[in-house]
């Protein structure tokens, strides 16, 4: 029998294969991802580059997150962000930097009371880190959360300034790190003249305002119900902020090259300047979606008020947690936005209660929902300030959001028909070719996001993702 290796029956296929061609694809892109918030908002046209949002006049401002630095075990208090506790409000800085030196840093461990219910309350908390939940015995014998505070949050101003109220029990859900200002401290704060004023003066003024106020701070429109008879109409006018927050349109952009050789020898089944531009692109979208959620001056995740952010009650997000969301953006709320692990989180809790959520198709896709209102998947909403990293040790957000103008919602923003527009608000211009056979291309992006009121967008913080549940089957 023959040895030698030329020795064929056949062709070889790797002589072949010289005579075939191949079937390519397109450059492949792991970095792109659905985007579904980008598809998802409603886009306004913005003629002139701003947008300005008017709102009605608000009489009585909104309480804020108080700021709080950790260094090592002691905590320090940002002083201007006392500001955002009424009693503080009328304070100037210096005299705010005499307060803040007076809180006392306490460390507290899991499941600790703080405070028993019907304790006569002395002193003002500030959570510097971890969660305190706040509770009272209902009329039916069983406990019930009043309210949940996470980091920054704050309770017990009144305490400091009535001798008769009464605290609900507080206990600790994490280890917790509070700042506390006892009332005599307060007190002796109080002894001072221009201080005793400037709280006297800025609670009054708090006070005439909500008088004239509806919940949302906003003046009251007067109106009278009339059965029958004659009686006197009264008359009213409807006032707005005189400073209204504007919107500029942010810009992402790059300078594509290509050397005139590559785009003219090598394309042909595939265009190569097409597919430079498309990979190009696709990395531009990319980015203004990280941008929508993260920027620091319109990125979702810091334009949640205050009042609209809350924290899970024990680390993993729970139906209960969602439906907490869903109280605070009521008004017809379009969809959740969460990382993709939150959102198996999430339907593990679903599974240990046995409410396995269903599902729904959007643009041909399976999302799951929670009382009717979709989980919409984005690696921009980061894990420990990572897309995918930190493993399932980390922690996260979940935005619910309600959107378009017309809803008084959550709005993105464009310029369309710009030149050189290859779709609405994003341009490729070409820039000429340079002495090296160079061409070079502009690839532009204008954009921003809008939040019209407070009670579109709110924020569900703290989100562990790595909580698992080991189920114990009957043989």
């Amino acid at each position: 029998m023959s040895t030698n290796p030329t020795s064929h029956l056949s062709l070889s296929t790797t002589a072949a294969r010289n005579l075939a061609t191949a079937t390519v694809t397109v450059p492949q892109n792991a970095a792109r991802t659905p985007r579904w918030l980008h598809k998802l908002l409603p886009w306004v046209d913005v003629d002139g580059g701003v947008y300005r949002v008017n709102r009605r006049k608000i009489l009585v401002d909104k309480t804020g997150l108080i700021g709080v630095e950790i260094d090592g075990r002691k905590a320090h208090i940002d002083a201007k962000s006392l500001r955002g506790i009424p009693l503080f409000s009328g304070l100037d800085n210096e005299t705010l930097r005499t307060v803040a030196a007076e809180f006392a840093t306490e460390h507290h461990d899991l499941g600790k009371v703080i405070a028993k219910e019907g304790d006569v309350a002395k002193k003002l908390y500030v959570v510097a880190r971890g969660k305190l939940e706040l509770s009272i015995v209902g009329p039916h014998g069983d406990r019930l959360r009043q309210e949940l505070l996470g980091e920054g949050n704050y309770f017990g101003d009144n305490a400091l300034l009535d001798d008769g109220i009464k605290t609900p029990a507080i206990r600790t859900l994490t280890d917790a790190t509070v700042l506390t200002l006892d009332r005599t401290k307060f007190d002796a704060l109080k002894r001072k003249a221009a201080i005793r004023d400037a709280i006297t003066h800025a609670l009054d003024k708090r006070r005439a305002a909500q008088a004239r106020a509806n919940e949302y701070g906003e003046a009251v429109i007067d109106l009278l119900t009339v059965q029958g008879g004659e009686p006197k109409l009264p008359t009213t006018f409807v006032d707005y902020e005189e400073d209204p927050r504007e919107y500029h349109l942010n810009t992402i952009q790059t300078v594509l090259q290509t050397h005139t050789r590559v785009t003219d020898l090598y394309s042909n089944k595939i265009d190569q300047l097409r597919e430079q531009v498309r990979l190009t692109v696709e990395a531009v979208k990319e980015w203004e979606e990280w941008e929508l959620l993260n920027n620091p001056d319109f990125g979702l995740l810091r334009e949640v008020a205050p009042s609209q952010r809350i924290p899970t009650r024990s680390g993993p997000p729970t139906p209960d947690d969602l439906d907490e969301l869903l109280g605070l953006v009521w008004k017809k709320p379009a969809f959740f936005l969460a990382h993709p692990k939150a959102i198996a989180a999430f339907g593990r809790e679903c599974t240990r209660r046995g409410v396995p959520p269903p599902t729904v198709n959007i643009f041909g896709s399976p999302f799951i929902t929670w009382r009717g209102v979709p989980l919409v998947p984005s690696d921009k909403l980061l894990i420990n300030g990572r897309s995918n990293g930190g493993g399932t040790l980390g922690s996260t957000s979940i935005l619910l959001l309600r959107v378009g103008e017309g809803e008084q919602g959550v709005v993105g923003l464009q310029k369309t028909g710009v030149t050189g527009e290859v779709e609405p608000g994003l341009s490729v211009r070409y820039m000429g070719t340079n002495e090296n056979s160079i061409a070079s291309h502009l690839v532009t992006r204008y954009f921003s996001t809008a939040v019209l009121t407070d009670d579109a967008i709110a924020r569900l913080d703290n989100v562990l993702v790595g909580h698992y549940h080991d189920y114990v089957y009957p043989r």
